[in-house]
């Protein structure tokens, strides 16, 4: 008896040290988008958040366009009346290397209407919807392997013209820092899109999920390709085990690996073609397991790997190069492709047949950089107090993607911070109402404010005074109150101020007054308060403020004095009154 006990400590011992040194799992955010409650979907039971609080647009219920699109009923669109631009931003997201992907869907009873919209992540565009996308498998979907180093992700959805973004899901799930290592380039500054992801031999698609995959590896969608072509080749599966399938850094499943596709007599070159988009890079994985009983040793099959007629790979010898039979290869490359089509092509040196397991192929894409964290949040600022109109849309990053930038706001790119920057705001003529807010000054990159023509109120903030950059600042016609601040006179790069139409007061600075002489084009007509340069009412003794405290305080204490008197007057008429009526 205490020696089974004894034995039974050592086992929960080792099985304790054992899992406080295990990996542990990766951070995984699935959102339901239009969903009011967590759920989770068979068969695996995934667990959905619900949509709250991440972005604007509508939920509706949805309409699935594929059956590889997850089992979930709602759905969030984005109309253009809401702005162009759309985001979900996702905070508490920790630094990592993740597979973002976003799911598609159809608004229920509108399954005729299949809107065509953009993606992007981080500001940098992922896809691009393209007709006839719902009924394609590959294609109800987008997905990007990305470094998110900032502890938040956005997602956009930028709106084309042809019918509103509708969202069924989105999924962020942590992967290995390395995976899908291709070389030199790769990197934080690259995102790997994918642009097909095939399984070959077989007719079942599956995910990760589905093959109990490591999640480490994310959750990837294979497509299923039985055959490239009638009579081309023939397809091989096995139920033997694989080794060195499921290995660090892109853990893929094992079952990835038994089933496979074979040329034959009649065609002994192996083949496969695809679209792609012209002068883009691509990143190229592709995989083989000898699986087939009739090779049985190193040296029976033998091939090269040629895309788009170059070769590749020389000499490859699945058993030879993986070490065994039923052992799992990875090959990579990296090519630059001019044309529209991608042809992989496997060519027989000895054996007289190739084959192939799956393919990978994603594009090669340099991550945009971003605007400055200063600047989006002076935007954020300036939307807010301004009540921007909902068709501005400003979400997401102002300058990218370099496609849809946010209206009104001009975007310059500094080469040496490597970061873009605003360097002009047009806003003129817009229903904007509110006040200007002191957070303007931290574009510190402006050149030109044109806000005329609109309804705001309140006082010129002094600290525009600090944006020394500034050339044109056009104010005009608005509802602006108060006096010039004198910071502005230290503008010396000002060439151009509009202050008309609006109701200031007091003294114009003169060091404003005296930039006139060299130039400057200043107009403060219409403001009946302002005095003090040619063209305007000469001012009065000019009292500061100071002074003007000091006479209120005054006046205030004078009154003061005067209702004491009136009371005391008061009481000592009532009290002669009374002693006049006891004497009588």
């Amino acid at each position: 008896m205490l020696r089974f006990t004894l034995l039974w400590l050592l086992v929960f011992l080792f099985a304790s040290i054992s899992s406080s040194s295990a990996r542990p799992a990766p951070y995984a955010m699935r959102i339901s988008c239009g969903a009011r409650q967590n759920i989770r979907t068979p068969p695996t039971y995934t667990r959905w958040y619900k949509d709250f609080a991440y972005t604007g647009g509508i939920p509706a219920n949805a309409t699935a366009p594929s059956h590889i699109t997850p089992p979930l009923k709602t759905l969030r669109y984005f109309p253009l009346s809401e702005g162009p631009e759309n985001c979900y931003i996702i905070n508490r997201v920790p630094k990592g290397h993740y597979s973002v992907r976003i799911f598609f869907g159809l608004v229920e009873h509108e399954i005729d209407n299949e809107p065509l919209f953009e993606v992007s992540v981080e500001g940098t565009i992922i896809h691009s919807l393209k007709s006839g996308w719902s009924k394609n498998d590959e294609q109800v979907f987008a997905e990007a392997l990305v470094f998110l180093l900032d502890g938040s992700v956005s997602i956009c959805f930028h709106s084309t013209g042809r019918g509103d973004p509708t969202i069924i899901s989105i999924e962020i799930l942590q992967i290995d820092e390395k995976a899908y290592y291709f070389g030199p380039e790769w990197g934080r500054g690259v995102i790997l899109k994918t642009t097909s992801r095939l399984t070959c031999g077989t007719s079942k698609p599956k995910f990760d999920e589905d093959y109990s995959g490591d999640h480490w590896g994310g959750d990837r969608f294979w497509h299923p390709i039985r055959t490239f072509g009638k009579n081309v080749d023939a397809p091989r599966s096995t139920e033997s085990g694989i080794k060195k399938a499921s290995t660090v850094p892109n853990f893929y499943p094992e079952a990835l690996y038994q089933s496979a596709v074979v040329s034959t007599d009649s065609k002994p070159d192996l083949a496969y073609t695809m679209d792609v988009d012209p002068n883009k890079n691509y990143s190229i994985w592709l995989h083989f397991a000898e699986i087939d009983a009739t090779i049985t040793s190193a040296g029976k099959r033998v091939f090269d790997v040629l895309i788009n007629g170059g070769t590749v790979f020389e000499n490859v010898d699945v058993v030879g190069m993986s070490g065994d039979r039923y052992t799992a290869l990875v090959l990579n490359t990296t090519v630059a492709l001019s044309g529209r089509t991608l042809t992989i092509t496997l060519h027989p040196k000895k054996g007289n047949h190739a084959i192939l397991t799956a393919i990978e192929v994603f594009q090669v894409i340099v991550a945009e950089s971003k605007t400055s964290p200063e600047e989006v949040r002076a935007l954020q600022a300036l939307k807010k107090s301004l009540g921007l109109p909902n068709r501005f849309g400003w979400n997401g990053d102002p300058c990218v993607p370099k496609e849809h930038p946010w209206s009104g706001a001009d975007c310059h790119f500094d080469k040496s911070g490597g970061k873009w920057f605003i360097d002009g705001l047009g806003l003129g003529n817009q229903g904007l109402r509110g006040s200007l807010p002191n957070e303007i000054s931290k574009l510190h990159h402006l050149q030109s404010i044109n806000l005329s023509g609109n309804s705001i109120h309140g006082v010129i903030p002094s600290s525009l005074g600090t944006v020394t950059s500034l050339e044109t600042l056009d104010l005009s016609y608005n509802f602006l109150n108060g006096s010039i601040p004198e910071s502005l006179g230290k503008l010396t790069a000002l060439r151009r101020l509009n202050l008309n139409g609006n109701s200031l007061s007091g003294r114009v600075p003169s060091a404003l007054g005296g930039r006139l002489l060299n130039g400057a084009s200043f107009n403060f007509t219409d403001n009946h308060g302002l005095c003090g340069i040619p063209g305007l009412p000469k001012c009065g003794p000019h009292l500061s403020a100071g002074a003007k405290v000091g006479i209120a305080f005054a006046v205030f204490l004078s009154l003061v004095l005067l209702v004491i008197c009136s009371i005391c007057w008061w009481k000592r008429r009532q009290n002669i009154l009374r002693a006049q009526q006891i004497a009588g």
